[in-house]
């Protein structure tokens, strides 16, 4: 049994790994094959088609994302601090999985089964009441005005980490989405307390 989870994470990498290549193709199941050096066939025997490979990779983001936000907003006891550590996370996730990247900006998955974007969609709706969470906690912790409006600046944080990941991804993952960051961190927290 522990053989079939082994197979089917390598499928997962170098699924990721084929997306890397910022000039690929749509990746198909015949070019997953042949990188790995099997048939097709075998491909299906640990997924159903390549809609539940894409789940996979999504499922891999999903967990290793909000474990690492439940432990930022378990341990650190700043809201404003916790929203800089999401944003960094999310930054430096994309760094380190470009091609998971291109699945989070939905590149990888045009002309996939719909419902994977709509997964993608749920999975940054999470993000942004994640970042509204940790605002709402600074204006508690009196970091923010009483006034400010969390959903509009969770909003606006998400977009800028959404933006970074497109221009990691468009530029062939030249890049870096976390190059800026801490002056890109001290301006968007200027535009949050104005």
């Amino acid at each position: 049994m522990a053989r079939t989870g082994e197979r089917k994470t390598q499928i997962l990498q170098v699924l990721a790994h084929m997306l890397e290549n910022p000039a690929s193709e749509k990746v198909t199941t015949a070019g997953l094959a042949a990188k790995l050096d099997v048939s097709e066939a075998a491909l299906y025997r640990h997924f159903t088609g390549k809609a539940q490979m894409y789940e996979g990779l999504i499922e891999f983001i999903e967990q290793t994302v909000f474990a690492l936000i439940n432990k930022i907003t378990t341990e650190e006891k700043s809201g404003t601090r916790q929203v800089e550590a999401i944003v960094g996370v999310l930054l430096g996730f994309a760094q380190k999985n470009p091609g998971m990247t291109r699945v989070l900006i939905g590149d990888a998955l045009v002309h996939e089964d719909e419902r994977l974007q709509a997964r993608i969609n749920q999975l940054l709706d999470r993000l942004e009441a994640a970042l509204k969470q940790a605002i709402r906690f600074g204006v508690t912790q009196q970091e923010l005005a009483a006034e400010t409006d969390a959903a509009a600046c969770a909003n606006l944080i998400l977009s800028f980490v959404t933006g970074r990941w497109h221009q990691f991804a468009k530029s062939g993952f030249r890049r870096d989405p976390v190059e800026l960051w801490n002056r890109q961190w001290r301006q968007l927290m200027e535009g949050v307390a104005a």
